[in-house]
């Protein structure tokens, strides 16, 4: 048997071999910004260097932690609301089909609504609270997982559900064994699209109108010509929506270990 001390540098090897290329690519960005901003003779009011993007992130570092923290919040009570939501809802079509033909043209015509033109509404009718940016995120989140879900259900094979039947299992049972289980790898695909769009639907609606988060601090740093603050907020919402992404991408393997082996080539892990 291979042992895990002599696998550990492998997994390692192979996690730098993944990230190599987008490292290098992103780095080669930088330098050229780094560069053009430098040497192009362009103001720093119009385009910072990321050397100077940096240096004010560090320099105003409390006031973006302290604008973070109304996004984050608003951001993951967004997409929670949204996640159960949509499971809930998924269910709901997955048992009583009419409400498919019923119900997902709605949901579509929600997703054709401009949030640059709807979240200035909800901030107007809902106030500067959390209660608009929770409403934003779970709009923009909502509808990738509910489609993931009904059409992860659809997808388990009608063999298990009919063995299972013969079995005397009722639809319940049928869908906690067999549906639930064969939808998991089209949730998480939803999952990660959607988180993708949390972190945005949060700084609209915060651009909208708010007392604190980053959307209100992007603006007020605008107003201020400070495109180096604008910036380093952008900046933190790509972290915040890299680290999310990262953390459903965690869960996915936690949930589902069977996928991981199943990658792992034939004979792998096996002494002589």
């Amino acid at each position: 048997m291979v042992s895990s001390s002599s696998s550990r540098p492998r997994q390692l090897a192979g996690l730098f071999a993944k990230a190599a290329p987008a490292v290098m690519s992103v780095g080669l960005l930088l330098v050229a910004w780094e560069l053009y901003a430098n040497y192009s003779g362009i103001k720093p009011t119009i385009l910072p260097a990321p050397s100077r993007v940096f240096e004010q992130a560090m320099l105003n570092r409390e006031a973006l932690i302290d604008n973070a923290i109304p996004t984050i919040s608003a951001t993951l009570i967004g997409f929670a609301c949204s996640l159960g939501a949509a499971f809930a809802l998924s269910m709901l079509v997955d048992f009583f089909q009419p409400l498919r033909r019923g119900l997902f043209p709605v949901f579509i015509v929600s997703q054709t609504l401009p949030l640059v033109a709807i979240a200035p509404l909800v901030v107007l009718w809902f106030g500067f609270g959390l209660m608009p940016k929770v409403m934003l995120v779970a709009l923009v989140t909502f509808f990738p997982m509910l489609v993931a879900l009904v059409q992860g259900y659809e997808a388990t094979e009608v063999e298990i559900g009919q063995m299972l039947r013969a079995m005397g299992a009722g639809r319940w049972r049928i869908f906690m064994l067999a549906r639930l289980p064969s939808a998991l790898p089209y949730f998480f695909a939803g999952l990660r699209i959607s988180i993708t769009y949390a972190v945005v639907g949060a700084i609209f609606a915060e651009y909208a109108g708010a007392a604190k988060g980053l959307g209100i601090y992007m603006l007020n740093a605008k107003n201020n010509f400070r495109p180096d603050l604008v910036l380093a907020a952008v900046g933190v919402s790509a972290a915040l929506t890299l680290i999310l992404f990262g953390l459903t991408a965690l869960l996915q393997r936690l949930a589902m270990p069977w996928e991981r082996i199943g990658r792992q080539p034939a004979g792998r892990g096996q002494g002589r």
